[in-house]
């Protein structure tokens, strides 16, 4: 049974975390792009147990949530008339709960944004914190249900609501690719919160959307199935709870939130991985097979 060697390993996981796409990756590390998919789905697999098993009892203070807009094979607007309908295609939505202090992903959930994922989501959020916090999220209704539900009265939260508009100053046609200007803000408050904010989130989803290809907006670098869609967050979370430094902090959150004590490199992870992967069976017989002679 072939293996990959453990360098070539790192550098595809590692150009995964960095933006590269898998047939650029597979150009540069120089194996058949199935390589590519099989690893990711592989890395994937271990680093969704990794991140539910790991990231369990964090003591915080303040979470930040929102969730991250992408889309698998089509935009939902273009799903009827794709010429290869694929499973799971169209809008696809990143929830992503982030540690304000010690910028850690608590939390991540890839699906809709309705009322039901909401509520998986923010149960998800309370299994994994082990104390009251405050919360704050964006203006998505469907928030204000699935905090009730999963915390009741237990947290401090608050709703921020940013108004955007076009200013007067400012109609070229180039803003059309540049963000709205925040015009004013609202809150909703339950609890006593005293930080409201979803400052760190949002920059916490750019970092994903940056180094991330699957994120990238006016290219054909969307995903093309929607279970690596799910394997590639799986991965980036683990590669930036555990693996990728804070230049603030100077660690790793995993290592700031106490939920690991040292510094991973994505050695370690690949590493972790043959640890737990089942060792390759003897190979069978080789029978020959003979072709009849037909005279």
């Amino acid at each position: 049974m072939n293996k990959l060697p453990l360098q070539t390993r790192v550098q595809i996981l590692s150009m995964l975390c960095e933006g590269s796409s898998m047939r650029s990756i597979s150009r540069v590390a120089d194996v058949s792009i199935n390589t590519v998919s099989k690893l990711l789905v592989d890395a994937g697999k271990f680093c969704a147990d990794l991140h539910d098993r790991e990231v369990r009892n964090v003591t915080s203070k303040r979470i930040q949530c929102d969730e991250i807009w992408s889309f698998v094979g089509a935009k939902a607007k273009n799903v009827s008339t794709m010429k290869q309908p694929v499973e799971g295609a169209g809008d696809v939505w990143t929830w992503t709960a982030l540690d304000s202090d010690t910028k850690l992903i608590v939390s991540w959930l890839v699906g809709g944004r309705d009322g039901e994922y909401a509520l998986a989501f923010m149960d998800d959020v309370k299994d994994r914190i082990a104390n009251r916090v405050q919360l704050t999220t964006d203006g998505h209704r469907a928030y204000l249900n699935a905090v009730e539900e999963a915390f009741g009265a237990d947290i401090d939260y608050a709703m921020l609501v940013k108004q955007y508009g076009e200013p007067e100053s400012n109609k070229s046609p180039e803003r059309r690719y540049s963000p709205a200007v925040c015009t004013g803000v609202k809150t909703r408050v339950e609890g006593n919160p005293e930080h409201v904010s979803t400052s760190h989130i949002e920059r916490a989803n750019l970092t994903m959307r940056m180094a991330n290809r699957r994120f990238t907006r006016l290219t054909n670098a969307f995903s093309k199935k929607f279970d690596n869609h799910v394997h590639m967050v799986a991965i980036y979370t683990v590669w930036y709870n555990f693996i990728k430094m804070n230049k603030t902090s100077k660690m790793t959150p995993a290592m700031a939130a106490g939920v690991s004590q040292t510094l991973w490199s994505m050695e370690d992870l690949c590493e972790k991985m043959d640890a737990v992967a089942p060792k390759p069976g003897k190979r069978g017989l080789y029978k020959k097979h003979v072709a009849e002679n037909s005279n």
